[in-house]
């Protein structure tokens, strides 16, 4: 039977995690505003989160007998929510002054998303890679951490909660009670960590916001806080624990590019150094700790970690926000200094005035104002209801765009939208009111998008347009650059009476590597997909294949055919199948940084000061023409006079706005490029 509930005294205080949560966050502020990567520092604080919450928790029932519910959710209410909602409250004024409105939407949802915990889920479905700070990127991206960190605070409470209950009617001793809960933790985090390798080699950029595979960092944690009593390291390992557990936690982000490789194998390296820190400490006087520990218990550490969650929530936006206006791949080392100094200032304020006077429920310091009873309630309904406003109009604003929800314009009259057909057949262009307009754009898009018949994932979709019952028949082949030209192949197809086949992934070109060189993650399931596709298309034997032949060039201007695609048209030459091969769209950037149309356009922008010169997307010769000869098979094809003009790639032609985004073409502007596109079919096929 177990003993009698009684208070026990207070564990000792880690001062030295304070110290190393403020090193694993500022770590991530400066590669974030420096390196353009991942430090592992997120990893680091998902582990000290597990390790301090599980074991709050688990000193919650030692004196209590349970965790109380309430209890805790008012606590961790109180140390997250008011420091989110100024940081969110700033976010949203900040994009209404400053963003173009094109973009108020998306942001609208992420803050919703970031206050209710699901930033994470939200943009795993958005297939959103973490990708390194520029313009284009959403200043609340970094908040898929505290979601993840959320979801798990209320499955550990529950699991600790029912553990606690199931213990104390079984009337387990101690021992039996922490052994059971390890290694229910232990298994749990064990299969995370196994779904999370499995994750990271397939589909990496939804497995790195996945709860259920980042779980098991916060697990580490947690089984570390419920094994406590039992670790007891003699003095030569624990300094060997510190002194490689600080060695790699400055190093990971150096040696380990962590947005391709978490949360799988690779982040073993972040999660075991957390683990090293705090087992090196742990069960010992501050004073005989390794000095490792003993640095980071000191004030200049603390004084970091005390204001390492508001820095950790308002660096980015800052980040963000800064080099938007600047119009900036980056800070630079000066802007970065300047960034990461307002940022410490504005997370020092926070602390200050919001998180410490609301977290706290006594006057601790009488001569101090900010602790007062009266500025504390004032603070507490000024956040209050700063956060309610943002929260109701986010959602407000999601409503209103739901209702008015934007639709593709209906088939557009070319004497009023020539679109393409003034660059390719010289049509007049009257005066007439841009379509689709701005809010139209982006839902502009090809049929497979509606149709669920492009695949987000390793199921191979086909579906057919066009003349279904047609003797001669066309297979749209590869990603969304492929696809995006189907309403022009429609067309055709209406007028000459032929079957379009579509095979189409998203992000995904044909391609026979685990890793292209053009890519920034492994990407097998695009071989896996590629490879089934190539046996579907040999045995249904199409007439024709139509597929991108080149792609932009990452880091240089121009654009040419990755080396990967060789073996595809090799491939395709093998098993005697023709292929119809049209060279990519160019891409809208600026300094390395993709824009969207529609967002240039709202921000004051113009068709020509929105496009980019012709010289910097494409280069003077199609690359795609130097397959013909090495392959009889391909027949490549350019359609970029129908795109851009001489010197400059536009974002509207013919009264047509031609990107629906960064670098797909609307479907309406995809349409006007019909006539051109069955010339070039034409020559090529002799149909018609």
């Amino acid at each position: 039977m177990t003993s009698a509930v009684r208070p026990r005294a207070r564990a000792q205080y880690r001062s030295d995690l304070d110290g190393l949560r403020g090193v694993a966050i500022a770590l991530v502020v400066c590669f974030h505003v420096w390196m353009g990567r991942v430090s592992g520092g997120v990893d680091v604080f998902l582990v000290l989160s597990g390790f301090f919450f599980t074991g709050m928790l688990l000193r919650r029932v030692e004196t209590h007998e349970a965790v109380g519910y309430l209890h805790t959710a008012r606590r961790t209410a109180r140390r997250l929510l008011p420091a989110l909602a100024v940081v969110l409250t700033a976010v949203a004024i900040t994009t209404v002054i400053v963003r173009p409105y094109t973009q108020w939407g998306d942001i609208a949802a992420q803050t919703v998303a970031s206050a209710l915990y699901y930033q994470n889920w939200h943009l795993a479905n958005a297939q959103l890679d973490y990708a390194a700070a520029d313009p284009s990127v959403s200043p609340l991206q970094h908040l898929w951490s505290m979601s993840v960190q959320g979801q798990f605070y209320v499955g550990i409470v529950i699991a600790v909660g029912l553990w606690a209950w199931w213990s104390r009617r079984r009337q387990l001793t101690d021992s039996t009670r922490r052994t059971t809960l390890f290694g229910v933790l232990l298994v749990i985090g064990a299969v995370s960590l196994w779904y999370a390798i499995e994750g990271a080699q397939q589909h990496q950029s939804w497995t790195y916001y996945d709860t259920a595979a980042r779980v098991w960092e916060l697990l580490a944690g947690a089984a570390l806080a419920v094994a406590a009593p039992w670790i007891k390291l003699p003095k030569i390992l624990r300094t060997v624990f510190a002194l490689a557990g600080i060695v790699m936690v400055f190093a990971c982000g150096l040696l380990i590019d962590g947005a391709a490789h978490f949360p799988g194998a690779a982040a073993l390296f972040p999660v075991a150094s957390a683990v090293f820190l705090i087992t090196s400490g742990m069960n010992v006087d501050a004073e005989r700790q390794p000095w490792v520990n003993r640095l980071l218990a000191t004030k200049a550490f603390t004084e970091l970690g005390a204001i390492a969650y508001a820095l950790y929530l308002a660096h980015w936006p800052i980040l963000i926000f800064v080099i938007a206006e600047r119009g900036t791949a980056s800070a630079g080392f000066g802007g970065g200094l300047l960034i990461i100094g307002i940022s410490l200032v504005v997370a020092w304020l926070i602390q200050r005035l919001v998180e410490t006077p609301l977290r706290r429920k006594q006057v601790t310091d009488a001569t101090t104002e900010a602790r007062t009873p009266r500025y504390r309630r004032s603070v507490g309904i000024v956040v209050g209801v700063a956060g309610a406003a943002v929260l109701i109009s986010t959602i407000g604003w999601q409503v209103v765009l739901k209702v008015n929800s934007a639709e593709p314009p209906a088939a557009l009259d070319n004497t009023l939208y020539p679109g393409g057909q003034a660059l390719t057949d010289g049509l007049p262009v009257p005066s007439a009111t841009m379509r689709p307009s701005v809010f139209e754009g982006g839902a502009d898009a090809p049929s497979p998008t509606y149709d669920g018949c492009i695949t987000p994932d390793r199921e191979v979709r086909t579906c057919i347009y066009g003349d279904a019952d047609a003797t001669r028949t066309i297979a749209l082949v590869g990603g969304s650059h492929s696809e995006h030209w189907l309403p022009a192949l429609q067309t055709l197809a209406d007028e000459h009476s032929f079957r379009i086949v579509t095979y189409l992934k998203e992000g995904c070109p044909l391609v026979l590597v685990d890793e292209p060189s053009y890519a920034e993650a492994p990407f097998p399931e695009c071989h896996e997909w590629t490879t089934e596709v190539l046996d579907r298309l040999t045995e249904t034997r199409p007439d024709w294949i139509f597929t991108i032949s080149t792609r932009f060039r990452p880091h240089e201007d121009g654009d040419f055919v990755p080396p990967e695609w060789f073996p595809i048209f090799s491939e395709l030459q093998d098993r005697d199948l023709n292929v119809l091969a049209l060279r990519d769209t160019p891409r809208l950037r600026r300094a390395g940084v993709f824009y969207r149309a529609v967002d240039c356009l709202a921000h004051h922008g113009n068709s020509d000061s929105c496009g980019i010169d012709r010289s910097v997307a494409l280069d003077p010769v199609d690359p795609g023409a130097e397959l013909a000869a090495s392959y009889p098979n391909v027949f490549p094809f350019d359609l970029s006079d129908g795109i851009c003009l001489a010197e400059r790639c536009r974002v509207v032609e013919g009264n047509v706005l031609v990107y629906r985004d960064e670098h797909h073409l609307t479907a309406s502007y995809a349409r006007s490029l019909a006539p051109a596109l069955g010339r070039h079919i034409s020559e090529i096929t002799h149909w018609w």
